[in-house]
């Protein structure tokens, strides 16, 4: 098994060698023209994605070398059980990618913390931890694609294709993907097998048959956004139209804030609903939104903004350190360490903040602002541990912001006179899940404030609701609701739900492992709506017709009793996504041959 592993890494380690040293100088290169670890998420995903093609080239080129039947039966005649084998070229392909991978991006990060001063902080490390675990993801999706049977090899790239959504950081979003490769190279292991042609047998055809049946559920989603570009195309479209009706979803989204609080005021009753919507013509109307649906989170491996500001008097750039909690200044004329910034009356950050409007930082539970000429940075607002910031929106004299329980509104004066904590002018609950909101629009009164609550996020998927509701903030005393109304969609319960009703458990469990060990964030409050009677009817239907169908189509298999039971209780389970994977994985074509090679064994058997 040694001797083989060698053998590969020296087939290999030319090709290895090349591989680091470019991706070396590819990053030297980069790091001069930019601090690589501050960069945005989609900057780390399209790296991330590089790599995920080049572990999946070297597995496509590495066993489909020896896939031919003559290589194959060479390799397999060994005197070594076939999982061994199977071990030995996994290993010295993780030890390339180790080599071209794993090594040049620790030594970029060992050049930019000895050589420069950069922020590096421990999470970075982690990081080129995880980008070579997505490199070795790639490598056991190809090597598994080519060896598995044509018709499952489509299954190895479901876990490539969704492992980026999910929610996890940090430490926890490393487990989420060492247990997608944990999946990949058992599905490796059993494909890696003398009889090429065949599904993996008992247990392990689970393996392939889950997968298969995810990727039958994209599918079926994708065919769905086929017939809305055709929607699209048609003009009819409630989401394209040049002209929204009334009252609807798309009408609200886009409106102007004078027009949209007009249309709420239209059904009210309150008196002064004739003047509030004659002066919203006139009056100034601040719009704000879920502006911060992520809020950053200790040692996450990427960031969700640039997590940096420039003391533009100094020519100083503080960048914010994760391992020390505190801000890390860098002079920009000679790239010389220019001390650390903390917060004023405490040495560290309570929570990793973010870069916000007029000079402001975000975080969790904090408003601070930076002072250059204290070079301090000042506490402004603090709300209690569990409410989080959502949301800020600085306007003339007025800051607005928002939690996922309460839209708070100060006199931002203090900010530029440089005091101490704002007051609370004005306080309203939320109506709704924060998750769902679209759009708030304040309109200045005489005597308060009209406040607009555009509730329309995730409603075109059944995760929310669709309405706008008003509410007038007096001098003092509450809030008074003065008008609510409901808004249309223009899509039928089919389309909003089509990913429930496809098939619920795969639904509800991609929902489930997607927010898998991942904190609580603003976005991910949502309050959906009951599922109207007819899309549960039709769910239902569509379990019940997916095992019949597969009954009818296993009465002729050569499958043993359990498996034709696991089977039809798979396609009960997960619906018309596990029937086409049974159709894919087993075609009625390949039935009776398969039935009639397994009677002629059992005859041999019973021969004497």
């Amino acid at each position: 098994m040694f001797d083989l592993f060698l053998a590969e890494c020296r087939r290999f380690q030319g090709w290895a060698i090349a591989y680091a040293l470019a991706h070396l100088l590819l990053l030297l290169f980069l790091t001069r023209l930019m601090d690589l670890g501050q960069q945005s998420e989609e900057v780390y995903f399209a790296m991330g994605a590089a790599l995920v093609l080049s572990g999946l080239l070297l597995g496509l080129y590495q066993m489909g070398s020896y896939r031919r039947p003559n290589a194959w039966l060479n390799l397999l005649h060994r005197p070594l059980a076939a999982w061994r084998i199977a071990l030995a070229l996994v290993g010295a392909a993780a030890l390339l990618l180790a080599i071209g991978v794993l090594l040049p991006l620790l030594a970029a990060a060992l050049w930019q913390d000895t050589m420069t001063a950069r922020v590096l902080d421990a999470r970075h490390g982690w990081l080129c931890v995880s980008a070579y675990l997505w490199a070795l993801a790639g490598y056991v999706t190809g090597a598994a694609a080519i060896l598995l049977p044509g018709r499952a090899a489509p299954a190895a790239l479901v876990f490539v294709l969704l492992l980026p959504a999910a929610y996890a950081t940090g430490l926890a979003a490393l487990l989420m993907q060492v247990l997608a490769l944990a999946w990949l190279l058992a599905l490796l292991l059993a494909a890696f097998r003398p009889d090429r042609d065949s599904l993996p047998g008992g247990a392990a055809v689970l393996l392939v048959a889950l997968p298969m049946s995810v990727l039958a559920w994209l599918g079926l989603l994708l065919a769905g956004f086929a017939v809305e570009l055709a929607w699209i195309a048609q003009g009819s479209h409630p989401n394209n139209l040049a002209n929204p009706p009334e009252g609807s979803v798309k009408q609200a989204e886009v409106a102007d804030g004078p027009d949209l609080i007009v249309a709420g005021l239209q059904g009210s009753a309150h008196p002064a609903a004739a003047l509030w919507r004659e002066q919203a013509a006139l009056s100034t109307i601040t719009t704000l939104g879920l502006g911060i649906p992520y809020t950053a989170r200790w040692h996450e491996l990427t960031n969700r903004a640039p997590m940096s500001f420039v003391d533009e008097e100094r020519r100083i750039r503080w960048v914010f350190s994760h391992d020390e909690a505190r801000f890390v200044g860098m002079d920009t004329n000679n790239g010389q360490a220019a001390g650390t910034l903390g917060v004023a009356g405490q040495a560290r950050f309570a929570s990793p903040p973010l870069p916000g409007p007029g000079g402001l930082l975000v975080a969790h539970h904090e408003l601070l602002q930076f002072d250059p000429e204290s070079q301090r940075i000042l506490p402004r607002i603090r709300f209690a541990d569990g409410e989080l910031i959502a949301g800020v929106r600085l306007s003339d004299e007025r800051l607005f912001v928002l939690t996922q329980q309460a839209l708070y509104l100060y006199d931002a004066r203090p900010l530029r006179l440089r005091e101490g904590p704002l007051e609370t002018r004005q306080r309203v609950p939320l109506p709704g899940a924060v998750g769902n909101l679209q759009r708030i629009d304040v309109m200045a009164l005489i005597d308060g404030d009209l406040v607009s609550f555009t509730f329309t996020r995730h409603h075109h998927n059944g995760r929310g609701p669709a309405f706008q509701r008003l509410v007038h903030l007096g001098e003092s005393g509450p809030s008074e609701t003065v008008a609510q109304r409901e808004l249309t969609t223009g899509y039928g319960p089919l389309y909003t739900w089509q990913a429930w009703w496809l098939s619920p458990a795969i639904s509800e469990g991609l929902g489930a492992l997607r927010h898998a060990f991942a904190p609580f964030q603003p976005a991910y409050e949502l309050a959906p709506p009951a599922k109207p009677a007819p899309v549960t009817t039709l769910a239902a239907s569509l379990m019940l017709a997916s095992l019949l169908a597969a009954l009818l189509h296993l009465r002729r298999s050569a499958l043993g009793l359990q498996a034709r039971i696991g089977w039809c209780l798979g396609c009960a389970a997960l619906g018309l996504p596990a029937l086409l994977a049974l159709w894919r994985l087993l075609p009625r074509t390949d039935l009776p041959a398969r039935a009639a090679a397994a009677a002629l064994a059992r005859q041999a058997e019973a021969a004497p």
